[in-house]
């Protein structure tokens, strides 16, 4: 069985402080006070002005370093505000690039659409009025999607100049447009 060492050292060390403190209390004896009474005499009027403008002093040291650490307080308020209002400013910029970018496929897409149905326009154009009457439509619709991608663009640049969230509602036209005009130049086609 281990013996409780730190227990025997410790019963040890009270024993001794106790023995020296018994020692210290017989050398000095009961007539002699230990320190002189505050407040007695010319010497006490003046530790107690002491003690005044030091509790003072403490007050206003507590005071100033209260009025820093509110100041310290506030300015890491306003930079976390700060940081907040980057932060919402970059994923705006970023989500209305991506839009823009899409936006700018949609338009290249109608462009290339329309040079497209340019080089069988002829063999169209020959053939019967149902077949120019389509290729009409779907003309006038991939310029209405080119149109709307433009707009689009626009608004999402407006929006982005006003802080607010870059959504347009006519570019989700754009595709269906593009889309309609390619059904009704294939039909066109077909009917040629």
């Amino acid at each position: 069985m281990a013996l409780p060492w730190f227990r025997i050292i410790d019963a040890g060390l009270g024993l001794i402080n106790y023995a020296r403190s018994r020692k210290t209390l017989g050398a000095v004896g009961t007539d002699q006070p230990l320190e002189p009474r505050v407040g007695s005499g010319v010497l006490g009027g003046l530790e107690t002005r002491l003690a005044g403008v030091v509790v003072a002093a403490l007050k206003e040291a507590f005071d100033r370093d209260a009025r820093r650490l509110d100041l310290e307080r506030e300015q890491l308020e306003a930079e976390r505000l700060r940081a907040e209002r980057v932060l919402r400013l970059e994923l705006l910029r970023q989500a209305a690039e991506r839009e823009i970018g899409r936006l700018r496929l949609l338009a290249g897409v109608a462009v290339a659409s329309f040079i497209g149905t340019l080089l069988f326009a002829s063999r169209v154009i020959a053939a019967g009025t149902a077949a120019r009457v389509m290729l009409g439509i779907g003309w006038a619709l991939l310029l209405a999607a080119l149109a709307v991608s433009f707009t689009a663009q626009s608004q999402i640049e407006e929006a982005l100049q006003r802080e607010s969230t870059p959504s347009s509602g006519a570019s989700q036209f754009a595709p269906w447009l593009i889309v309609t005009a390619l059904a009704c130049i294939g039909i066109a086609a077909l009917i040629a």
